[in-house]
């Protein structure tokens, strides 16, 4: 008997000294910590991946400015986690409020914590609302921002059909850098086109803190050829940056005089969510500085930063980028919970805008990291072509709703 025992402690003892996998905690649940918790999954390596993101369903901004027009219903842009937990994905309904780096530790908002090896943040953007004097969360609810989808989106809807034709329309629009640098000028183009159908007497301008902005040539032909006379863009250098606004009046303000609207659209500036801070992965600009080959925190070893919050160089904050720094993001921590090296990703962004339902005009870059930064590959990207025809223009906008259809079935399908 003595013998057997002695073989059942040897046998038991691998058991006993097993490791468990290591555990990757990702906090946010838009493009960006949503692809990288299925990524991860998908590397077939043993991680166990917990979720942290504490709505049930995930509302889309891309597309989001069709609702605005009435081309699209909000419901179509919610979607739920059923997939990633299916995929054997941990989703724990809840807020991260506090990370200590050292213990690797993650404090929850119901006073748990959760203990992680390696940690991704995707907390998407915090808009500044008090960064533009007499806006505010108040003024957010007159003057709506819909800059974050949902509720300000449909109230942004709901002030456009109440509003009386010939009413002025204003979008303002922020300093770079902010989240879909297109997505102003889209929203503007939508907008005209909701406006030219239902309130033709109707004008909208744009005050916008730039004076060049993304895919303007090919933004500017389409108000030409689609709503001439309808848009007026006033640029930084001739009075565009808004400095207050009043909205009590719905009056905005610039260096060059004032605007009173019949619906206001204030963008304002932005900067990572509020637990980058928290963390300590953000800088003096509010962004978080990242290594270009493993998105790792240069400022937190062991957390990484993807999407929207992070400072990726010359890749544009959009989902499709997102979603693409999310991959590489889980391989290079899958290759460092191995014991790894991670290689040097490429990575590649395409942004689609609409002009009207069918006109699409896109731009597309491919990147690598260069100089600790990541760097546009020279030659490797492009827009669409100047004084195209209809059909491209309109096979560019079925290629948009193609591949919203596809990242969104991928990501949380």
């Amino acid at each position: 008997m003595a013998g057997l025992a002695t073989g059942a402690a040897a046998l038991a003892a691998p058991r006993v000294l097993a490791q468990a996998p290591p555990h990757v905690a990702v906090v946010g649940g838009g493009f960006a910590g949503a692809s990288a918790a299925r990524a991860l999954k998908r590397q077939g390596a043993d991680i166990r991946v917990t979720l942290v993101e504490p709505k049930a369903r995930y509302t889309a901004c891309p597309f989001s400015n069709a609702v605005l027009a009435g081309l699209r219903d909000l419901d179509a842009q919610y979607f739920g986690y059923d997939g990633l937990q299916r995929d054997g994905i941990d989703v724990v309904a809840a807020s991260a409020t506090a990370i200590d780096a050292e213990a690797r530790r993650l404090r929850l908002d119901d006073g748990s914590d959760l203990a992680f090896d390696r940690l991704i943040l995707a907390p998407g953007i915090d808009l500044m609302l008090d960064a533009i004097p007499g806006y505010g969360a108040l003024g957010a609810e007159v003057m709506p921002h819909a800059w974050q989808a949902g509720e300000q989106t449909a109230l942004l809807r709901r002030q456009l059909e109440a509003m009386d034709d010939g009413g002025l329309v204003v979008i303002a629009a922020p300093a770079n850098p902010f989240r879909c640098p297109p997505g102003p000028y889209e929203r503007a183009s939508l907008v005209a086109h909701y406006l030219k159908a239902h309130k033709p007497r109707s004008k909208l301008l744009i005050l916008d803190a730039k004076d060049t902005f993304s895919k303007q040539r090919l933004f500017e032909e389409a108000w030409e050829q689609l709503y001439p006379g309808l848009i007026e863009w006033v640029s930084l250098s001739f009075g565009g940056r808004v400095t207050e606004v009043d909205a009590a009046t719905k009056t905005l303000t610039t260096e060059f005089g004032s605007h009173q609207a019949a619906v206001a659209n204030v963008i304002p500036p932005q900067r990572a969510g509020a637990i980058a801070a928290a963390a300590g992965v953000a800088d003096r600009t509010g962004w978080c500085p990242i290594d270009s080959v493993t998105f790792e925190s240069r400022l937190r070893p062991g957390i990484h930063v993807i999407g929207d919050a992070a400072i990726a160089g010359a890749m544009p904050k959009s989902a499709f980028s997102a979603n693409a720094q999310a991959k590489a993001c889980a391989a290079a921590v899958a290759t460092l919970l191995a014991g790894g090296q991670p290689a040097a990703p490429k990575l590649i962004n395409t942004c689609y805008s609409l002009a009207a339902p069918d006109y699409g005009i896109s731009i597309a870059g491919v990147y690598e990291p260069r100089e600790g930064l990541l760097a546009e590959v020279a030659g490797a990207g492009g827009v669409s072509p100047l004084d195209a025809s209809a059909d491209v223009r309109a096979s560019e906008a079925a290629y948009a709703e193609a591949w919203f259809d596809t990242i969104t079935g991928e990501v949380f399908g």
